[in-house]
């Protein structure tokens, strides 16, 4: 059962907030939602978008500047909160970059981690919420993020092909087995055998494909001014295991811009009207 916790008019829409019992977390979770006009008549395509490290559901909705192009493209967009919150695990607000506001959109193995810290079953189970309870056409669902939800976002498609039929990404962590902050958190909620990290490795997932999961295309922006690129990003990683795999990929990489909203923003409508064209073809 959704409860609204507030609801604000936007671009001709309606800004959302909400929380839930969790069954998968075993916690209240909270994600927010943007609903255009047009779902006063029609079920209508999606984009969820996961947001990076120390983020929450509120981020990406007060920063990104994505309703303006959701409102006019008639699309639904979905941010879900970035980890548990109140699970009370030893150590779960120590760093910045691991725990609270950091699940990276796994299910955790390793205790004490695997009780709550469960992010892929809950996008399962808020995927089957939103599709009972607001305007959305199953059929017709993309998935976005960045920086570690440009990482879950891409695993998610891969991992979920028919949970999404569009997937691009901002600055994503794009090869997580091999950057500080990927090693971090699959060793914390996957132990350390290396073979479990490759299922939550985009480019491990893309170098596995026979043939390109996703033909119409994947779009990467990545700013060339940021300060994360060299030692977190890779996504040099990512577009060769595309190339091995036949994936048609777009990656742009934009001197001067950083890892921040303002560069997501300024790349915001490239992403909406990218999804746009494939939800509604």
């Amino acid at each position: 059962m959704l409860e609204l916790l507030s609801e604000h008019a936007c671009f001709g829409g309606t800004q959302r907030f909400y929380k839930h019992d969790s069954q998968a977390i075993g916690l209240p979770m909270r994600f927010s939602v943007f609903i255009p006009a047009h779902a006063q008549s029609a079920r209508l395509p999606a984009l969820f978008y996961l947001a990076g490290l120390t983020c929450t559901e509120e981020t990406f909705m007060i920063k990104a500047g994505a309703q303006r192009y959701a409102a006019d493209e008639g699309l639904v967009l979905i941010a879900p909160d970035t980890s548990p919150r109140g699970a009370n695990v030893p150590g779960e607000t120590d760093s910045w970059d691991f725990g609270v506001g950091a699940g990276f959109y796994l299910d955790a193995t390793q205790e004490p981690w695997s009780k709550h810290y469960r992010m892929e079953s809950w996008l399962e189970e808020l995927r089957g919420l939103v599709l009972r309870e607001l305007p959305v056409d199953g059929e017709r669902i993309g998935i976005f993020g960045h920086s570690m939800g440009g990482h879950g976002a891409l695993t998610m498609a891969l991992r979920h092909r028919d949970w999404f039929r569009s997937v691009s990404a901002f600055a994503p962590i794009a090869s997580p087995s091999h950057c500080p902050w990927g090693r971090k958190a699959f060793t914390g909620y996957l132990g350390e055998d290396r073979a479990h990290w490759a299922a939550h490795d985009a480019s491990a997932l893309m170098a596995r494909q026979k043939e390109a999961p996703y033909p119409a295309g994947i779009l990467i922006d990545q700013g060339l001014a940021d300060k994360f690129l060299v030692e977190q990003l890779h996504p040099e990683a990512f577009e060769e295991a595309c190339r091995q795999a036949g994936q048609p990929l777009t990656l742009r990489r934009h001197p001067g811009y950083d890892h921040g909203y303002y560069f997501i923003s300024t790349f915001m409508e490239d992403h909406i009207r990218f999804h746009a064209a494939q939800l509604k073809s």
